[in-house]
């Protein structure tokens, strides 16, 4: 990329899939699970996944929230050349890297059911749901700073964007991108956000 330029994605956008797919898989794996009546019963089962279900959700939360805020904190405005990643590029990506570890999670709580049904994937489910609460609260701070985190995508390496080797965040304006704080997608245009339509990954820091 000519100029000094460089790639940047959101950061609420990875956190936000990672729970999304956690979630669904946790489900999916938990409506399996029920079907096996597995060694402790599925009354137990499933009180236990309750159980296991707010603890995972509590530890996805907060873990790495020091990180996190640090990260925050000591974030520095983009640069005028950078290229910003589409949401759905984003999304992509971190699903392309991590596939086979969603199927290899999906049938070890599958399997756990064989002992306590639907514990494994009320589990899988409990971190979907405390990433999710942290893209929220990712959000939160996005809404009320008017600005929005972004990372390069080669220091997240498509997994987490507060991994030891990411060396800082950055932002931009809250019109940049094609996704809502939080990450979720834009209900409606944001008036006055430029995007090109070709390629779908280029979105130029212009928008801010």
């Amino acid at each position: 990329m000519g100029r000094g330029a460089y790639a940047l994605a959101r950061v609420a956008v990875y956190t936000r899939t990672a729970g999304t797919a956690l979630w669904w898989t946790g489900l999916a794996a938990a409506g399996v699970g029920l079907a096996v009546p597995g060694l402790t019963g599925r009354r137990v089962g499933i009180l236990g996944g309750a159980a296991l279900f707010v603890v995972a959700a509590a530890a996805a939360f907060l873990a790495r929230r020091r990180r996190c805020t640090g990260l925050i904190e000591a974030s520095t405005a983009a640069g005028k050349w950078v290229v910003l990643h589409d949401r759905a590029v984003t999304v992509r990506a971190w699903l392309r890297g991590r596939r086979w570890w969603l199927v290899a999670a999906f049938l070890a709580a599958v399997a756990s059911s064989l002992a306590a049904p639907a514990a494994g994937g009320l589990l899988l489910a409990g971190a979907g749901a405390g990433l999710w609460a942290k893209a929220v609260w990712l959000g939160r701070w996005e809404r009320r700073n008017e600005k929005l985190l972004w990372v390069r995508p080669e220091w997240a390496d498509g997994r987490s964007p507060s991994r030891g080797s990411v060396r800082g965040w950055m932002t931009t304006g809250p019109l940049a991108g094609d996704a809502a704080p939080g990450g979720a997608r834009r209900r409606t245009p944001v008036p006055g956000a430029a995007r090109e339509r070709r390629p779908r990954a280029r979105v130029t820091a212009a928008a801010r």
